[in-house]
């Protein structure tokens, strides 16, 4: 766990603006998903872990007229920005969204189940990357959660902080995200991938004890400008399938039902696309199972199998990956299983963001300079990185 670093930082901005100690500490972190890809809407798994990168608030009391309705107000290092929202109703959503747009969300789910908290100063403190697909604002969302739980007295259950985090991004970042980040941060364990069903909403937690594996996160540093619908496209696609095969969603069907109707699909305006994006979920939930079984059982080699798998699906059917992307992963399936490499893949929607490789201890470094040294031959853009054993999930931490 390596927390407490952010946390004694957070404490001591607290100190130096508030000029006291906080009464409340609180953690929460964002994730990286191993494999499951753009299948969460259409009620598929995903097999995510919480990286060792969190969202920390430190909190306490703040001295307002009794007679006025409490107020909250958080400064968060990310933007060097301050704002207050009140605790006796619920803020309502607004068009711009804003770093405290999933705070005021958050918090208004909290009021609506009668979570009821005085007046309040927070810092949010976070090393969690903002804009590299590993989910901060879920990680933000969770931590306030959590904060509210603790100045509150109240307790959430795991699934309902999840689904009221979600909720929040729904309504107030206009971001109809699916369950899985906010799932992974609440209520993740330490050296355990959670495997979890995103239309039953039930968690297995997949043990990954063996220090001698470590989780890195490589950031392309890029972002490609999309139009705006390639998401709801994909998805659109999906659903436009799902109803040719008359399901209610592709999790209801076969890969073989798929290609049975193959030619009443490709009959369809874009249907040679349809197919494409239909059979990149299909094949992704086998890959998914294939590589959750072959963890338990230690099989790394089918673990990188299914990994690289899953990458050209997403490249070659889904159409999300980019140059950049795939310049780090066949870079990682070069390096191979005896230098070091288990697994690698694109991470997050793509275009751009992060990949994730499972990668042996002892060959870390040699491979992250091996990455870095060809990604930057080949594009002159810098990666940034970092190794992660898997996390645990929001959690109260001591004050001092």
């Amino acid at each position: 766990m390596q927390v407490s670093p952010l946390a004694k930082s957070a404490v001591n901005e607290y100190i130096s603006r508030y000029g006291t100690f906080p009464t409340a500490l609180v953690a929460a972190p964002g994730r990286v998903n191993l494999i499951g890809e753009h299948t969460d809407y259409n009620g598929g798994f995903v097999f995510p872990l919480a990286i060792e990168r969190y969202t920390v608030i430190a909190a306490g009391p703040k001295e307002e007229d009794p007679q006025s309705p409490p107020t909250a107000t958080f400064w968060t290092d990310s933007f060097d920005e301050e704002a207050t929202i009140p605790l006796d109703r619920p803020v309502p959503p607004e068009d711009k969204v804003t770093w405290m747009s999933y705070v005021a969300g958050t918090v208004a789910g909290c009021l609506e189940k009668g979570m009821k908290a005085s007046s309040f100063n927070a810092v949010i403190r976070s090393d969690v990357p903002l804009g590299g697909g590993l989910s901060s604002s879920a990680s933000l969302e969770v931590a306030v959660a959590t904060l509210m739980e603790k100045l509150s007295g109240s307790t959430l259950e795991g699934p309902e902080k999840a689904l009221l985090c979600q909720h929040a991004e729904h309504a107030y970042a206009h971001m109809p995200c699916g369950i899985m980040d906010q799932f992974i941060s609440a209520m993740a364990r330490e050296d355990h991938v959670m495997l979890l069903d995103c239309r039953s909403q039930e968690t297995t937690f997949v043990p990954m004890s063996n220090p001698d594996i470590v989780v890195l996160v490589t950031n392309t540093n890029v972002k490609h400008q999309l139009s705006g619908s390639e998401y709801p496209e994909r998805r659109h696609a999906c659903e436009e399938v799902a109803k040719i095969l008359g399901v209610p969603l592709l999790r209801d069907t076969t890969l073989e039902a798929l290609e049975a109707a193959k030619e009443r699909i490709l009959a369809q305006e874009n249907g040679e696309v349809m197919f494409r994006r239909a059979r990149h979920f299909l094949t992704e939930e086998i890959r998914t199972r294939n590589l959750c079984e072959a963890m338990l059982q230690r099989n790394w080699k089918t673990v990188g199998q299914q990994m690289y798998a899953g990458h050209q699906s997403l490249r070659d059917d889904y159409q999300v990956s980019c140059p950049e992307l795939d310049y780090l992963v066949n870079k990682a399936y070069s390096i191979g299983l005896n230098g070091g490499m288990i697994g690698s893949r694109m991470t997050g929607g793509g275009f751009g963001g992060c990949t994730v490789s499972l990668v042996f201890r002892h060959a870390l470094e040699a491979v992250q300079e091996a990455l870095e040294n060809d990604y930057f031959a080949r594009t002159g853009i810098h990666t940034t990185s970092f190794a992660t054993r898997p996390a645990a999930g929001a959690m109260v931490l001591p004050t001092p």
